[in-house]
């Protein structure tokens, strides 16, 4: 646990409800693919509940979100239906795009999740578009914009924040850095020791915390939205973290030490997010039925989609054009 002063408890039974339907959904999916109920690509997202759950308690509903492939973190924690995201993963009809998207392309804009886009790091101009209308609408609206530390290393992130500190626009760079872009350590192709460095570089502010403390992570994406509300302008966040598996299911994930893993195991943020509820007076049978009502609704969702339809034939050729321009 860190120095940082610990969230109240709504905040971090809220957290701790968001984050464990995450964790519950990642299991449940890597159980079914397992079992050959579902066949598609799943990146998993266990080991990173906590960054998600906790900057996104720190934003509202209308606020934007712009995510990568590893994002089934971000969509929960944002808030999509497991209904439809489900759905969506399955590639059916129901889905949050007609099953047409995919576990790569989730777009949800009533919960404010604009864009998962599948190229590492692309997802950044896009939330300085998102960032500039709201500037220019004053809209009050933050635009929160995840990747993981590979995406560092592409020149739309240099370019990207650097436009973004030039405009002060309302974005948080939310870097959820789990020291390996798909197969590679970041030491072995990250010149500088931190991702933050590269924000202090461009002027930009710029903090480090531990992701993966519910506390710390909160009152650091606390802080960015309400600077970034103020019209102060961006910031970017390096949130250390770790993903117990492979880049994708089928990874054995070999390349990882053996005494890393252990430890990032034994530091598993979801026990001690749990442990902290228990020390703040929440009882055993409250945080049981939190965890209980969200293995309901996976368990209905996956149900739901398994049994949902497929797009019918023709729909490929549905939402490509307009259809006046079509006509």
């Amino acid at each position: 646990m860190s120095d940082t002063q610990m969230a109240d408890k709504d905040v971090m039974i809220d957290i701790f409800t968001r984050a464990d339907l995450i964790m519950q959904s990642d299991i449940k999916f890597r159980k079914m693919i397992g079992a050959g109920q579902l066949q598609i690509v799943y990146y998993p997202v266990r080991g990173q509940e906590v960054v998600s759950a906790a900057m996104m308690a720190a934003v509202n509903q209308e606020d934007y979100l712009v995510t990568i492939y590893r994002g089934l973190h971000d969509q929960l924690a944002k808030g999509i239906p497991s209904k439809d995201l489900w759905a969506e993963f399955a590639g059916k009809m129901a889905g949050t795009c007609k099953g047409k998207g995919g576990p790569m392309h989730i777009t949800h804009p009533e919960t404010g999740v604009m864009v998962t886009t599948g190229i590492v790091g692309s997802g950044i101009p896009i939330a300085n578009g998102l960032g500039l209308a709201s500037q220019l609408e004053k809209d009050g609206k933050v635009t929160v914009c995840c990747f993981g530390d590979g995406a560092s290393n592409i020149g739309a992130f240099h370019e990207g924040l650097n436009m973004a500190q030039v405009w002060k626009l309302p974005v948080i760079f939310l870097c959820q850095n789990n020291l390996y872009s798909e197969h590679t350590p970041m030491a072995f192709a990250t010149s500088s020791e931190t991702i933050k460095q590269r924000g202090d570089g461009l002027g930009m502010r710029s903090v480090r915390v531990n992701g993966n403390d519910a506390s710390e992570m909160y009152a650091a994406a606390k802080e960015a939205v309400e600077y970034a509300r103020a019209g102060n302008g961006p910031t970017l966040i390096e949130a250390m973290t770790f993903r117990f598996h492979g880049h994708l299911l089928g990874d054995t994930g070999h390349y990882i030490p053996e005494a890393e893993m252990e430890q990032a195991l034994k530091d598993d943020p979801m026990p001690i997010l749990r442990q902290q509820l228990l020390d703040m007076q929440i009882s055993e049978a409250d945080i049981a039925a939190i965890e209980a009502k969200n293995t309901a609704i996976i368990d209905e969702a996956a149900e739901f989609a398994l049994a949902a339809p497929y797009p019918p034939g023709d729909e490929y050729r549905i939402d490509v054009l307009d259809e006046e321009i079509a006509a």
